[in-house]
């Protein structure tokens, strides 16, 4: 073999040494959810419930001792990162957009009588409704693919203690365990094939239990309440809970305002968050300036700033106290905001379709 062709040998022996190296390795698959089991809570946990509502008590024991650990619920139970700027911009394109717009008019179509008797029993606009059952579930497309039993009981008997409300959101989520149990007996649903988000919530309108069992009703009156099929039964839940939780008919969600410059101004007006806290007199006397139409609302209303990351300016707004109805249902301002322009645009569009 001559010099060169052994110089190519070895070179083509070096590079397939390194494109073996190159490929990754298979990383190993995590194991599968292994079933909570028989731990004292959960014991404790069933045995006080069946003996509360004249359960079998053994039985309910089995049935949560079942239920899967499940990692991933755990994972995005916990909150951002800090240090991640948050974007109204961005947060509001992924809701504003042609297709849950186009999905939002044929909804209304097709609901439209129930839509308008929720405004005209409980007050609150159908555009709002819209808004709500577009963010939440895409009326309806996106309604979460957990076991709602799995995902309760992890966060109940395994709540991640990284979390910083650990210890409080542990008890919030065994409460709504039991809720879901006794939802499940109420409508008789299986526990075990019922289907949510990673967090419980349930139905159209991703009410979580609790909410089911208080605020949901009958509005298709056949009899049961079901916000899993039935969109009129969504619809007029999402208004009741919207009443239920102060909104006014007739009065605006939010203003305009310019804030104040000097710092320690802006840093009173903006202390209550979401809260409506502030009249229009106080605004002003703070070195606010709100618009017209703010100056002449006779309640509360709270301040809010939203980021639009960390480099443009933020945005910023007054909210009534039918902003804070809509920050019931999740509390946070991009959120209820998303609502109330999702709604509007869907309208829009849909006057501007039948024109």
């Amino acid at each position: 073999m001559s010099l060169k062709s052994r110089s190519l040998l070895v070179a083509a022996s070096l590079l397939l040494a390194l494109s073996v190296q190159a490929k990754p390795r298979h990383a190993k698959a995590p194991p599968p959810p292994q079933p909570l089991g028989p731990r004292p809570a959960l014991v404790a946990f069933a045995d006080d419930l069946a003996t509360t509502q004249g359960w079998d008590a053994a039985a309910l024991r089995e049935q949560l001792a079942q239920a899967l650990d499940l990692p991933r619920v755990r994972q995005l139970i916990l909150p951002a990162k800090a240090g991640i700027a948050k974007n109204w911009t961005a947060y509001r394109d992924r809701f504003i957009e042609p297709k849950r717009l186009d999905a939002g008019v044929a909804f209304w179509d097709e609901n439209e009588a129930a839509l308008a008797r929720a405004e005209s029993q409980y007050g609150v606009p159908a555009e709002v409704v819209i808004g709500i059952l577009g963010v939440e579930t895409f009326y309806g497309r996106i309604t979460g693919g957990f076991k709602v039993l799995d995902a309760l009981a992890t966060l109940a008997f395994d709540f991640p203690d990284e979390h910083p409300r650990a210890a409080e959101r542990q008890a919030f989520f065994r409460k709504e365990l039991a809720e879901f149990l006794k939802l499940c007996r109420e409508n008789g649903l299986d526990a075990a094939d019922v289907r949510g988000s990673y967090a419980g919530a349930l139905g159209l309108p991703q009410f979580m239990p609790g909410s089911w069992r208080q605020h949901a009703v009958d509005f298709d009156g056949d009899g049961r309440i079901d916000l899993i099929a039935s969109p009129a039964d969504a619809i007029g839940s999402v208004a009741h809970y919207l009443a239920e939780y102060g909104w006014k008919p007739g009065q605006a969600t939010h203003y305009s305002v310019r804030l104040p410059t000097a710092p320690a101004a802006r840093r009173h007006l903006l202390a209550p968050d979401i809260k409506p806290s502030f009249s229009a007199a106080d605004l002003i006397e703070a070195g606010a300036e709100p618009s017209e139409a703010a100056r002449d609302h006779a309640g509360p209303m709270a301040v809010i700033e939203l980021q639009n990351g960390p480099r443009k300016p933020t945005t910023v707004l007054l909210g009534t106290e039918n902003f804070w109805a809509v920050t019931r249902y999740n509390w946070s301002a991009y959120y209820a905001l998303a609502v109330i322009e999702l709604g509007q645009a869907v309208r829009a569009r849909r006057l501007q379709a039948r024109q």
